[in-house]
C-alpha cells in the first residue's frame, strides 16, 4: 500500500491476509476511527520515529519498567518492550465493549457468591458441579465465607481478542492477581511526551484515573468503615515477576508496600508493624497466591504469607482483594459456562461472545480434540503466560503427539479452542512498520459499583508470524487509544 508519494512511516504497509487489520481496510484505506491518527503519524519520518523509539526505550529502562522471566537458563529482569504505534477503538465501540464486560464480571462475582454459598447453580445443573469442585482453584475451606460487602472480584483483566469479521470476543478471564495495568499507565505517560501533538489532536480518553478508581473500589469495601482505611499492598517480595507493579500501585494508589513478615494478626484482626507501633489495616491488596497467604490454613511451609490471615477475613475484619477462592471463575474449563452464567444471575442474553471451547473431560469433546489436535489451540486449565500450551497449526508431530498422551492421561486439565486469526496491527520492527497479532487486556475495577479502564493493555506478539503476545513469551505492548465522543 502506498499513502504517498515521499517515504511516510506506513510506506509499504501491507496487512495480514485473512485477519481483521486493527488500522486498514481491505481497500488498503485506514478505518474512520484511525484516519486522523495514521496521517498525523505520516507527518513524521521513519528516522524521527526510530529516535522516539528510542528515547522511549531508554526511558523504560533507567525508570525500572520492567517484568522478570524465570525458567530460563537464568532469571533475567527486562524492559517489556513498547511499540510507539497505539491500538485505536472508536468510543462508539468501546461503548459496547464496556456494557459487556460489566455484564460479565457481576455474573463472576454472583457465581462465586454462589458456589461458595448455597450453590444454586450446581445443584440446578446449570454448571456441572464436579467441574466446579473438583477445579484445582476452587478453595473448599472458603465455603460459607463472604468477602466484605460480598464482592470476590474487586479487580479483573479479561482478555479480548477481534475475530476475522473485526467484532472483539472473550478468550479468557483473569479474576485472582491479575497484572499489567502498571504498563497501561505508563505506556500512556510516555505517548503523551513522545507523540503529544498527535495525543493532544486525537481525543483520547484518559487513564490516569485508575489508581483513584482502585482506591476509591477499596474503601468501599473497607469493614473499617471511614473515608480513608488503612490499606496495604501485599507482595510476596522483589524477586516476584510482577515487583514493578506491585510497587508502582502501591505508590500511585497512596498505600504502603507491605510483604507478610510487616504485618501480623492479633485478637482476629490484622495490623501492620510501624515505628509508631501497631496499625490497623483494613484493606489488603494481595500480589500473593490463595496458596501462600496464610500457613495455618493453606501451604504451612509459606514465608510470604500471615498466619492468621483467613481467621481475621473470616470475622469480616479485614478486605481482600481480590477475594481468596476467585481461580474457579476463571479456571479455562468454567469459562464456556460464563454465557450460562450471565442468564442464569441476570435474565439477561451475553453482550460479548466469546470462543467456541472444548472441554476435553467430556468424551465427545476429549475424542474430536485427540483427532484433530493439529488444528486446534489446546490449553492446561490452570496454566498462564502462554505456558501449558500447544498451537497445533504451528506444532510439529511430536509435539502433538506430546499433548495427545497428556489430555488422554489428564482430561480435566485441558480445553481446546479453534485457532482464531487474532487481529493485527501495525508495529515498528528493524524491517520497517509491518503486520503484529495482537490481543486487549481491559481493567474492571469494582466496589459498590463497576468502572472499565478505558481502552487497557494491548499485548502485541513482536515475532513476525506468531501468535503468543505473552511478555514472558517475547510479546510486547502498545497503548490503547479509545477516540471520538461516546454515545450519548
Amino acid at each position: 500500500m502506498s499513502l504517498s508519494n515521499t517515504p511516510r512511516l506506513f510506506e509499504g504497509y501491507e496487512p495480514l491476509p485473512g485477519t481483521f487489520d486493527e488500522f486498514f481496510g481491505p481497500d488498503g484505506k485506514p478505518h474512520p476511527p484511525v484516519e486522523q491518527v495514521v496521517r498525523l503519524l505520516n507527518e513524521l519520518d521513519p528516522q524521527a520515529f526510530r529516535q522516539r523509539q528510542k528515547l522511549a526505550d531508554t526511558t523504560f529502562l533507567r525508570s525500572g519498567v520492567t517484568f522478570s522471566v524465570y525458567g530460563k537458563s537464568t532469571d533475567t529482569e527486562r524492559i517489556f518492550p513498547f511499540d510507539l504505534i497505539p491500538r485505536i477503538v472508536s468510543a462508539t465501540e468501546w461503548h459496547d465493549v464496556e456494557r459487556g464486560l460489566v455484564q460479565r464480571i457481576r455474573a463472576l462475582n454472583l457465581f462465586l457468591n454462589d458456589v461458595y454459598g448455597e450453590q444454586r447453580i450446581l445443584a440446578e445443573g446449570v454448571v456441572p458441579e464436579h467441574m466446579v469442585l473438583g477445579s484445582k482453584a476452587y478453595q473448599p475451606k472458603m465455603h460459607g465465607i463472604t468477602p466484605p460487602k460480598g464482592v470476590y472480584v474487586h479487580i479483573a483483566g479479561v482478555d479480548l481478542i477481534r475475530g476475522d469479521d473485526g467484532r472483539f470476543m472473550v478468550l479468557e478471564d483473569n479474576v485472582r492477581t491479575p497484572s499489567g495495568v502498571s504498563y497501561v499507565l505508563e505506556n500512556r505517560m510516555m505517548m503523551k511526551k513522545v507523540f503529544a501533538n498527535v495525543f493532544r489532536e486525537s481525543r483520547v480518553a484518559p487513564v490516569e484515573m485508575y489508581p483513584t478508581r482502585l482506591r476509591e473500589a477499596m474503601a468501599a469495601v473497607s469493614p473499617g468503615g471511614g473515608s480513608e482505611p488503612h490499606s496495604v499492598v501485599l507482595t510476596p517480595g522483589p524477586f516476584n515477576s510482577a515487583y514493578f507493579e506491585h510497587s508502582f500501585l502501591a505508590r500511585r494508589v497512596g498505600c504502603e508496600l507491605v510483604q507478610g513478615s510487616d504485618l501480623f494478626v492479633e485478637g482476629d484482626r490484622v495490623f501492620a508493624k510501624t515505628t509508631t507501633g501497631p496499625s490497623p489495616v483494613h484493606v489488603i491488596y494481595r500480589r500473593v497466591d490463595d496458596d501462600f497467604l496464610d500457613p495455618q490454613w493453606f501451604r504451612s511451609d509459606s514465608m510470604l504469607g500471615v498466619p492468621g490471615l483467613v481467621r481475621a477475613y473470616a470475622k469480616g475484619n479485614v478486605a481482600i482483594v481480590n477475594a481468596i477462592g476467585n481461580g474457579v471463575a476463571d479456571d479455562k474449563a468454567i469459562y464456556p459456562y460464563v454465557p450460562d452464567m450471565i442468564r442464569f444471575y441476570l435474565s439477561e442474553e451475553p453482550i460479548l461472545e466469546q470462543v467456541r471451547t472444548y472441554i476435553c473431560e467430556r468424551e465427545a469433546d476429549r475424542r474430536y480434540v485427540i483427532e484433530h489436535i493439529e488444528e486446534l489451540v489446546v490449553k492446561a486449565v490452570n496454566e498462564a503466560g502462554g505456558y501449558g500450551m500447544l498451537v497445533g497449526p504451528k506444532a510439529s508431530q511430536r509435539e502433538c503427539a506430546d499433548f495427545r498422551a497428556r489430555v488422554a492421561a489428564d482430561p480435566r486439565n485441558y480445553i481446546a479452542q479453534p485457532l482464531i486469526e487474532l487481529s493485527a496491527c501495525p508495529t515498528s520492527s528493524r524491517d520497517g512498520v509491518g503486520p503484529r497479532r495482537v490481543d486487549l487486556r481491559p481493567f474492571i475495577v469494582t466496589g459498590d459499583s463497576s468502572w472499565v479502564l478505558p481502552g487497557g493493555l494491548t499485548r502485541v506478539a513482536l515475532v513476525k508470524g506468531s501468535y503468543v503476545v505473552n511478555s514472558s513469551q517475547g510479546g510486547g505492548s502498545k497503548d490503547t487509544w479509545v477516540v471520538g465522543e461516546p454515545p450519548a
